[in-house]
């Protein structure tokens, strides 16, 4: 199949409705029932379906909501421009080199832009528009801030970041962001903070699938996100410079705007409590003297009948991405470090990274660990690592599984190491530490491989061999219900 690149989210949208399962969901609502429906395919239906709601309860119609994009790592595939028939490692291995070899193009500015259909300005501007949800029971109000793409730059440099932060709607005009300390579009904030000036913001919604991710990716300071989006892409991404800020706005999203973020010490807000990726509540400033930043919108820009992508997060049970692209970046860093024979890397969760290696000497699953902590891909807010043998596949949960309940000795293979760089985000950090802002835990590294003194004679597996399990369930997967490789 030939690797298609979309220049905007509706064409994506028709091409995944050939190659995957879609549904469309009509009168629901956006308080709640949508967020739950959507946690629910995203928890009990294996490779979840794409949905698109519609006619929402309160709006008109053709004011729309997709959700679940990227459940089906054959989707992210086809995002990306990759062939959707390899295996989720292929994949994995596939995505992490085309991010590496992509040459920077810069964006094509243009002066005419369908996000444009439509331009609120003034007392026009209305975030609430558009069915913005309210996606989990305890949230603290409705973010239109979850499948977005925040831009800003750098005030000494002209180095444009894009990012990808939650943001509530507070009013009309006005909407609230979270950024993680020492993420790079909150550095850019505090350049313009510490000078008493405001921040210049653009934010776009439903954006083609290939900017979105990314923006969702870490890439080095300097390194624009959009440059990096027409590389992968083959040709730039088209931008319109916006007349409120001069920021280049994606010129094929679904929804953008313009705005400006003051200083904290000069306005701020309470924000959230918004259910995060780590499946329990956080922020939720309210009375305890953390308010967050705003941002002032002054422009609001839309299509015709727009699309709001949806991707609020889930508790970690239930699959929003199925495929982590950090897992090829961290391939390619520990490769990058010298450690030999990575035969795969995977993220199971943000929380569980799982390596698979070929052990050349002793001490090579140690160094292998040890790689991890060090490498940016996975450096921040994890809890376990596992090393793992190559015959187990890493992007396979119950393999893992396997692997730490047969090869893991409790007493000898389970290392503990402190001080790691976590995140403000995270359910198990105490309180003194977090009134401490030393946002740092530890992580358990799980050596579930053979013990190398002895591998040769550790028991020989009762499985079916790769090659010969692939070749049954290919001559018969006619007969039984075998999901596509």
């Amino acid at each position: 199949m030939e690797p298609q690149v979309f220049d905007d989210l509706r064409q994506f949208i028709e091409a995944a409705k050939k190659m995957s399962d879609w549904r469309e969901i009509k009168g629901a609502d956006w308080d709640l029932q949508i967020g739950t429906l959507i946690e629910a395919a995203a928890e009990l239906i294996p490779q979840p379906p794409m949905l698109i709601f519609d006619d929402i309860k309160g709006y008109p119609s053709g004011y729309r909501i997709l959700s679940l994009p990227y459940a089906n790592y054959r989707r992210v595939a086809l995002a990306l421009g990759l062939p959707y028939d390899k295996s989720k490692l292929e994949l994995v291995r596939l995505a992490s080199r085309k991010i590496r070899s992509a040459q920077s193009i810069p964006p094509k500015e243009v002066t005419r832009a369908p996000v444009a259909e439509n331009v609120m300005t003034g007392e026009q501007v209305n975030l609430l528009k558009f069915p913005v949800l309210r996606s989990h029971e305890y949230d603290g109000g409705r973010y239109i801030g979850t499948g977005d793409v925040i831009i800003n730059a750098d005030p000494d440099s002209n180095f444009i970041n894009m990012g990808t932060y939650r943001m509530q709607v507070h009013k009309a005009d006005m909407l609230g962001v979270w950024i993680s300390p020492g993420q790079q579009g909150r550095q850019i904030c505090m350049k313009y903070w510490e000078k008493g000036k405001s921040c210049p913001v653009v934010a776009a919604f439903g954006q083609d699938p290939m900017t979105f991710l990314a923006s969702m990716t870490k890439f080095p300071w300097q390194k624009s996100e959009l440059d990096v989006v027409g590389g992968l892409r083959g040709r730039p991404l088209e931008v319109f410079k916006g007349p409120v800020t001069g920021l280049p706005i994606p010129a094929h999203a679904e929804i953008a705007i313009e705005g400006y973020i003051p200083p904290p010490n000069e306005e701020a807000h309470d924000e959230g409590p918004f259910g995060e990726w780590t499946g329990y509540y956080s922020g939720g400033t309210v009375g305890t003297g953390e308010s967050q930043p705003v941002v002032k919108v002054k422009a609001i820009y839309h299509r015709d009948n727009p699309i709001l992508d949806d991707e609020a997060p889930l508790w970690p049970g239930a699959v929003r991405f199925d495929l982590n692209l950090r897992a090829g970046l961290l391939w390619d860093q520990m490769e990058s470090a010298g450690i030999q024979d990575v035969v795969g890397v995977y993220g199971l969760s943000n929380y569980l990274y799982a390596v698979a290696i070929r052990q050349r000497y002793a001490g090579h699953a140690r160094q292998a660990a040890h790689a991890v902590l060090s490498c940016s891909a996975a450096a921040r807010h994890g809890r376990y690592i596992v090393v793992v043998d190559e015959d187990i596949d890493p992007t396979n949960l119950k393999e893992v599984l396997w692997a730490m309940m047969t090869r893991v000795d409790p007493k000898t293979d389970i290392e503990m190491i402190d001080g790691c760089w976590s995140t403000p985000l995270d359910p198990r950090m105490p309180p003194e530490k977090r009134a401490a802002r030393d946002h740092s835990n530890s992580r358990a590294i799980f050596y579930a491989v053979r013990p190398y003194a002895w591998r040769d004679k550790f028991p020989k597996t009762s499985r079916a061999s790769r090659e010969l399990f692939e070749k049954v369930v290919n001559e018969f997967r006619d007969v039984l219900p075998f999901p596509p490789r």
